[in-house]
């Protein structure tokens, strides 16, 4: 095992070599995003983003694991075009998959902030990519240089965002082809997992493992018991909040991937992770290799900021108002 892990941790290590570039270059002229790319055009977008986020956690430090969350879901459906900020009836916010999701409030007060300097210029879709990553460094992870240029999406289907976003209880072999299908590695796929280092999920997402287990009457057998017990006592009822990582649920660390390896993952998709051959060694690698978690999650945001599956430099628009698309002249 041990042997196992350390080759995992090597390749790991040659990996982000290789993905280096993408944190610190400019994409390729072709690309539709680039580095920097309102240097000119709104200097001070990135300063607004940063500071709008540092306050807004400095509140609720939940906020933060709520924006990544935010920016999971809305690439996940129809790529990064902000689809899912927008706000009427069938639109992926109001889905079921999107009955928990925060921060709607705060990237439209940034947004109003950002129209007041630079009208007109910044897409939603931009703007949500980078509080994501603003939040991910402002709750301890590490920063990364976020490519622009998305355009905001017009089309916004609630019934898209409950077939295509996971939801905690998918096997390894379906959420490695969703990633797979949005241009994403079995690495990006574990890696991402570890976002929930930090946050927060509804008792109702868990509370089948915890009572009646694939309909037995008992619980889930992969779980700790002593973790299930201190799960029944946070889940009296499905609408309490419990932590993703009961260890250390305000630090941005490894100690998700030890939760795993301790039966203490709260969702069955992030336990599973330890009892399937092809993402173990990953879990392993990556619970004792702290810097390769911080560097590969950094390369595999980008990857996931990046995904735009409908959407062209051509296509879409710059929404004034991010809940709504613009009105047609």
């Amino acid at each position: 095992m041990k042997k196992s892990s350390r080759l995992i941790a090597l390749v790991l290590t040659l990996f982000i070599v290789a993905t280096s570039a993408i944190l610190d270059l400019p994409l390729d002229d072709d690309d539709d995003l680039v580095l920097y790319y309102y240097r000119k055009s709104c200097p001070k977008l990135e300063k607004i983003i940063h500071n709008k986020v540092s306050t807004w956690m400095k509140n609720d430090y939940s906020i933060g694991p709520a924006l990544m969350r935010l920016h999971f879901h809305d690439c996940s459906v129809r790529g990064c075009d902000a689809s899912i900020l927008l706000d009427y009836p069938g639109s992926e916010r109001v889905a079921n998959a999107s009955k928990s999701l925060r921060g709607f409030e705060l990237i439209d007060e940034i947004k109003a902030e950002v129209e007041k300097v630079c009208p007109k210029t910044v897409s939603c879709a931009d703007i949500l990519t980078a509080a994501a990553r603003d939040a991910t460094v402002l709750a301890g992870g590490p920063f990364w240089s976020v490519p622009y240029g998305r355009k905001d999406g017009r089309v916004s289907i609630a019934k898209e965002a409950d077939q295509y976003v996971p939801m905690g209880r998918e096997k390894i072999t379906d959420l490695v082809e969703f990633y797979q299908s949005k241009g994403l590695n079995i690495v990006d796929m574990v890696v991402l997992s570890g976002a929930h280092t930090i946050g927060r999920s509804t008792c109702g997402s868990i509370q089948y493992r915890l009572f009646n287990y694939e309909g037995t009457g008992k619980p889930d057998p992969s779980i700790n018991p002593k973790y299930l017990n201190y799960l029944k006592r946070k889940c009296r009822w499905a609408s309490e909040y419990v932590d993703l990582d009961a260890e250390t649920p305000k630090k941005f660390d490894v100690q998700y991937f030890k939760n795993l390896q301790n039966k203490m993952g709260l969702l069955k998709s992030d336990q599973l992770l330890y009892s399937d051959s092809r993402t173990k060694p990953l879990v392993d690698a990556l619970g004792s290799q702290n810097f390769l978690f911080r560097h590969q999650f950094a390369a595999s945001m980008v990857k996931l900021g990046n995904i735009q599956d409908y959407l062209s430099a051509d296509d879409g628009e710059i929404r004034v108002k991010c809940s709504k698309v613009n009105p047609s002249y």
